[in-house]
């Protein structure tokens, strides 16, 4: 697709100067820029760069003087983030999803699948399964049976939706996502050495496992509003008893472990190999870094922010950005580690110190 600089600056609601006319074939850093690129330079560290490549139009901060620049025509962003989110929709390389259901594709008699959908190679779809309109669903997909899924999703190759699953519209998940998969709860038939820890001691000789560990069966299932996006590779566990839930809006990134039984609430985002321990609450709008692990039925406020690799072990109140393992609030957590790194320093002087005193208590 092709657009020209009036068409782009209507759909960004960003305001544009120049040659408004020229057509514009897609997005490119400015020193990779084509003529016919629109040149990405919201950020004024980037201008510099544009006298290396071709291009005649840029995105631009505010204020800027495009004319000296050599520029025919600029687009101004007020908000470069949210600008670029807008650029990459409007030009987006959708996934190929030819119409109508693939020869290879096994759907049981009873599934609903609606108006509009496609439907890949070697895809399965099981006895009671609800597929929303407008679906696309890529090859080697798996919806188990009585699972429900909305309008306008897009399921990328691999993913896998287990038996009685239901989300919302528009949901999107990225190859070999896994949603309600049992849930990871064993229990040993006598107390031992896990009963000794939960109970902040340590584990005697006696704390012997004389049994295997005996499964939990995962009842429930797990339910997912609307506009959630599911990264590659991610797990969301279902319930033992009760559905483990997603809010709308939110976004899971890759490698991301949801446990059984844990609520997790709108437009909250879970970064990279974020960890989610069994039952964990987690309210609105919070956000986990890259690595954040969150331990079993501990509860986060809404508006937290947590730092990557922040290990969350006890509940968080709401409103508030955290760091560390264990996790503390941000100015805390660098105070510390900045008497951390003064500790050889303080070591140093204390063995001289001791050494003084040594020497005088010699003396008397």
């Amino acid at each position: 697709m092709a657009y020209t600089v009036n068409e782009i600056a209507k759909s960004l609601a960003a305001n544009a100067t120049g040659d408004v006319s020229i057509v514009l074939s897609g997005p490119a850093q400015p020193e990779m820029a084509a003529a016919d690129s629109l040149a990405l330079a919201m950020d004024p560290k980037y201008l510099g760069n544009l006298a290396k490549g071709n291009a005649r139009v840029a995105i631009l901060p505010e204020g800027t003087d495009w004319q000296a620049l050599g520029l025919d025509a600029a687009i101004f962003a007020p908000h470069p983030r949210y600008v670029l989110s807008g650029v990459n929709q409007l030009f987006e390389i959708a996934p190929h999803a030819p119409e109508g259901i693939h020869p290879t594709a096994v759907i049981d008699e009873s599934a609903a699948i609606g108006a509009g959908t496609s439907i890949g190679a070697f895809v399965i779809i099981g006895a009671g399964a609800e597929i929303g309109k407008n679906a696309r669903i890529l090859s080697h997909v798996s919806i188990a049976e009585n699972a429900i899924i909305g309008d306008e999703c897009l399921l990328f190759s691999g993913v896998r939706i287990g038996a009685r699953v239901h989300i919302g519209h528009r949901f999107i998940a990225q190859p070999n996502a896994v949603v309600g998969g049992d849930g990871f709860s064993f229990v040993n038939p006598d107390p031992g050495a896990v009963e000794a820890a939960r109970a902040g001691q340590q584990p005697e000789d006696g704390c012997i496992q004389k049994h295997g560990l005996a499964r939990t069966n995962s009842l429930g299932s797990v339910t997912i509003g609307d506009d959630v996006e599911l990264g590659a590779s991610s797990t969301i566990d279902r319930g033992t008893i009760v559905d483990t839930r997603i809010g709308n809006g939110t976004k899971i990134d890759n490698l991301v472990q949801i446990g059984h039984n844990v609520q997790v609430g709108a437009h909250c985002l879970l970064c990279a190999q974020v960890g989610i321990g069994g039952s964990a609450v987690i309210s609105d709008r919070v956000v986990l870094a890259g690595q954040v692990g969150v331990a079993d039925n501990v509860t986060i406020g809404t508006n937290v922010v947590a730092a990557g690799k922040a290990g969350i072990s006890s509940n968080v109140p709401p409103n508030r950005f955290i760091m560390g393992n264990p996790a503390i609030k941000a100015e805390a957590n660098i105070e510390s580690y900045k008497a951390y790194r003064r500790l050889p320093k303080l070591v140093a002087k204390v063995d001289v110190l001791q050494k003084q005193v040594s020497k005088l208590l010699g003396k008397d």
